[in-house]
């Protein structure tokens, strides 16, 4: 929060300036200034208790971003939530103006211009700031989920994938700069003079661009806004009237969801007796909010960052209660030397936070969770993917003696266990039919693997399980290890090859399929499990395709239950649409009928035909056919469900097994 300086602008930029933010309100965007400023204007003149709603919803919003853009100006901000005019009957108490779209003009026409000259297919750059409605780049940046690195980074993806060729996305931003952004509009001058006049506070959010030179750029008149001249006055004045702190911000926390509090004098009191410390300030707790982190709490405590992991209730997901087993799991991974957070209490007394808890220190550096690694440079992301697969290789060759860990879980049958028990789980949340995992419940148990090997099995292995070290591609700690336990390691691997199949703007977890991975820096599928490979000293199995149709289809069933518990008032961190566990799943039928291919053409030539003859069966009315050896690609279309009129599947029974291959 600063007023700025002005300075004469010098030449091209040099490095790039943060990026302008495109206009996120849907009127005004790429075509409504005039709309927007009419909205304004009106509101500026006490008309619109909408408008005054927009004023308190946007204060909180971009206070988010600010934690985010290091150029951020936001001025008047420290009188913004404190001054109450009254007017008909509303409290107004401030008018907040985005720089760029309503102050001055969109950037749509140098953005048509600039396509023009570049040979870039019209409407590429409006196409790739926009898509994604609430998920766009454009409100992913102003809400401050995204750097301006990231933010780049993003959208020369998006528009290559829009365009199919690389689009320089940092030379249309130039040509924005100087081009089109110094021009103020008018109508908006007189709307801020308006309203100050009415005794009302006028803010300004801008992302104050700089030229080269260190000029900064802000073409408006600043007399018409509250600037800020003394930022650590108005964190104070801020932080006392919003009842939360503002500073000490822990990465990847927020405040802590309505209904899933826990009692802090309780807890204060169990850390005392415990660590034997007693604070001179309470506790301050906070929620993570990535991942399925619902229950996991960052408690600040006598500066001390702890982790609480606490127990949903009822348990969630298929291994039911987990958190006194994933403590025991975490304190004999540390003592044998894998990188996991230090576990300090485990406590099982339900009196305490009404379901067992344990506490671990909190581990600080990054959590990817995008597959591309916006925030980090190309040059070192080969080389988190390449760290990633010897983590993942270094927990597969544990010695299950010396790390105490041959109790972990049952040895053999680890896969059918697995199989079984997400299938139950699925009719657990299942809402209407799937056709896709109908054919995987009945196909997966007639292509069972042959496990040659048991290891300690992750259960959940991904990049944004990773808290990688900041300045260097090196895993601090791995997370997430409720699904922990003695199995198949290449289930592990195929898990975390999942993301390479997904799009890149796929909701409920963003991929690397269509992407440029060679430009991104990225290895491919192929090229991360033959690293992994060679860590681990194995080969990756002929029936691969049936590992991925695997995880797919676990991964299917979690987001089937995400979509059941919206439905019951239950909704899961992230974005999730009832249709991502139908795409999902027909992924992982992909991956079956690919494995069926492969088997058919492995057979030899003289039992073609009887293998042939013998997956048709018959019971009753109901016909089954193998989809997997029906022919080969390109000879005839693979029907999307079988052939089937009975009525089980309505009466809430699955048919029997049809001999599929």
């Amino acid at each position: 929060m600063s007023s700025g300086g002005r300075r004469r602008p010098g030449p091209a930029p040099a490095p790039l300036p943060p990026p302008a933010p495109f206009p996120s309100d849907p009127v005004t965007s790429w075509r409504g200034d005039v709309a927007g400023g009419a909205a304004a204007a009106a509101a500026a003149r006490g008309g619109l208790r909408g408008a005054a709603a927009a004023s308190r919803e946007s204060s909180s919003m971009y206070l988010r971003s600010a934690a985010r853009a290091q150029n951020l100006l936001c001025a008047g901000v420290q009188r913004l939530l404190l001054t109450q005019p009254q007017s008909r009957g509303v409290s107004h108490k401030a008018v907040i103006f985005e720089e760029s779209g309503v102050l001055l003009p969109a950037p749509h026409r140098t953005a048509t211009d600039w396509e023009a000259q570049s040979c870039i297919p019209a409407g590429t750059i409006q196409q790739a700031a926009l898509c994604g409605e609430e998920n766009s780049l454009s409100l992913q940046y102003s809400r401050g989920e995204l750097t301006a690195v990231e933010f780049l980074q993003e959208l020369g993806q998006q528009c290559f994938e829009i365009a199919n060729v690389r689009v320089p996305v940092h030379s249309f931003l130039r040509d924005l700069i100087h081009n089109e952004v110094i021009k103020q509009l008018p109508i908006m001058a007189e709307a801020a003079q308006c309203i100050r006049a009415e005794g009302l506070k006028t803010a300004l959010l801008s992302h104050s661009l700089c030229l080269r030179g260190g000029e900064r750029f802000l073409p408006l008149d600043q007399q018409h806004f509250d600037v800020v001249d003394d930022p650590e006055a108005a964190l104070r004045e801020l932080e006392a009237h919003l009842g939360f702190p503002l500073r000490g911000f822990v990465p990847y926390t927020r405040a802590v969801r309505p209904g899933m509090e826990i009692p802090k004098d309780r807890l204060q009191k169990y850390l005392e007796d415990v660590l034997g410390a007693h604070p001179t300030a309470p506790l301050e707790l906070r929620q993570f909010d990535h991942g399925d982190s619902t229950r996991s709490y960052l408690v600040k405590f006598r500066g001390h960052l702890l982790v609480l992991k606490k127990e949903e209730e009822p348990p969630s997901g298929p291994s039911g209660p987990s958190v006194p087993r994933e403590y025991r799991i975490l304190k004999a991974l540390a003592e044998a030397g894998v990188p996991v957070p230090p576990v300090l209490a485990l406590c099982e007394d339900r009196s305490i936070l009404g379901t067992p808890f344990y506490l671990l220190e909190h581990r600080a550096g990054h959590v990817h969770r995008a597959a591309a690694l916006p925030a980090v440079p190309p040059r070192r992301r080969r080389a988190c993917y390449a760290a990633m697969a010897q983590v993942l290789a270094r927990i597969h060759g544990l010695d299950l003696g010396a790390a105490k860990l041959q109790d972990l879980g049952e040895h053999g049958n680890y896969i059918q266990q697995q199989v079984e028990t997400w299938t139950r789980q699925y009719r657990a949340v299942e809402t209407h039919l799937i056709p896709a995992m109908e054919r995987l419940i009945q196909w997966l148990p007639l292509h069972f693997p042959e496990s040659h090997k048991t290891t300690v099995v992750h259960g959940d292995f991904r990049m944004d399980h990773l808290v990688f070290h900041p300045d260097r591609p090196e895993v601090l700690a791995v997370l997430g290890w409720r699904f922990a336990t003695l199995g198949d390691p290449m289930c592990d691997l195929a898990n975390s090859c999942v993301s390479f199949f997904l799009p890149a703007h796929f909701g409920a977890r963003r991929g690397l399929r269509d992407c440029d991975l060679g430009h991104l820096g990225i290895p491919t599928a192929e090229e991360y499990s033959q690293l992994y490979c060679g860590h681990a000293g194995a080969e990756r199995p002929e029936n691969w395709n049936f590992y991925l149709a695997f995880a797919f289809f676990r991964l299917a069933v979690v987001l089937q239950g995400r979509h059941r518990g919206s439905l019951a008032g239950r909704p899961a961190p992230g974005d999730s649409s009832p249709k991502d566990a139908e795409f999902v799943a027909e992924l992982a039928w992909d991956f079956a009928v690919k494995e069926g291919f492969r088997v058919f053409e492995n057979l030899p030539p003289t039992k073609l035909l009887a293998r042939h003859c013998s997956t048709w069966a018959g019971r009753g009315p109901s016909l089954g056919r193998s989809f997997s050896t029906w022919a080969r690609p390109g000879a005839a279309p693979v029907p999307r469900v079988p052939l089937d009129t009975s009525s089980a599947r309505t009466a809430g029974r699955v048919p029997g097994p049809r001999h599929w291959c």
